[in-house]
């Protein structure tokens, strides 16, 4: 039996040494990032998408956590976290199955066979079950607005988390405190 160290280290050695444009996060193997292509025959086909990934000291013994960084227009992928509902990684999850499974199976497969009936999208899975060509459309426009190279390239910039941190931090004072935001917008 193996420890989960070295099972880290040969799965990410593995990634490392595939296909896969694999960025680690300070040199550490428990966090990276992959470059993902949207499979071919899917209105995902051309779509760049950078997927942060981290290992859990227990694993392969407990799963992996995986989310889109830039945008992806998904039933069982949430629109803002990127994290992915995908019961092989949240529930099923083995430690027969290796992080190459996930690029190579699980997530192409989400992608060609998305489950409406249990959404992290609800706009998504609605728009799948009553108007799949205005689904596929949208998809689509979210590839070539959100999963371009460059895009994939500059998701999860340090400039962008803290502009959105601001829009964050703004909203949050609006909304928390109305009377306060109204006295200040009256001085």
């Amino acid at each position: 039996m193996s420890s989960p160290k070295r099972r880290i280290e040969t799965d990410v050695m593995k990634m490392l040494m595939s296909d896969y444009e694999v960025t680690l996060v300070n040199d550490n193997m428990q966090e990276f990032f992959v470059r993902f292509y949207g499979p071919t025959e899917t209105p995902f086909a051309g779509g760049v998408w950078k997927i942060h990934v981290e290992l859990p000291d227990q694993y392969p013994y407990k799963s992996p956590s995986i989310g889109f960084i830039n945008k992806i227009f998904h039933p069982n992928i949430d629109e803002l976290s990127g994290s992915v509902c995908l019961d092989v990684i949240n529930q099923t999850w083995s430690p027969m199955f290796d992080m190459i499974n996930i690029f190579e199976v699980f997530l192409p497969q989400l992608l060609r066979y998305p489950n409406p009936s249990d959404p992290l999208n609800g706009e998504a899975a609605a728009l799948l079950m009553r108007e799949p060509k205005t689904y596929e459309a949208k998809v689509k426009d979210y590839v070539q607005r959100f999963a371009t190279k460059e895009a994939a390239d500059e998701a999860g910039s340090e400039d962008e988390e803290e502009d959105e941190e601001e829009d964050m931090s703004d909203q949050d004072s609006y909304s928390s405190e109305p009377e306060e935001a109204a006295g200040e917008m009256e001085l």
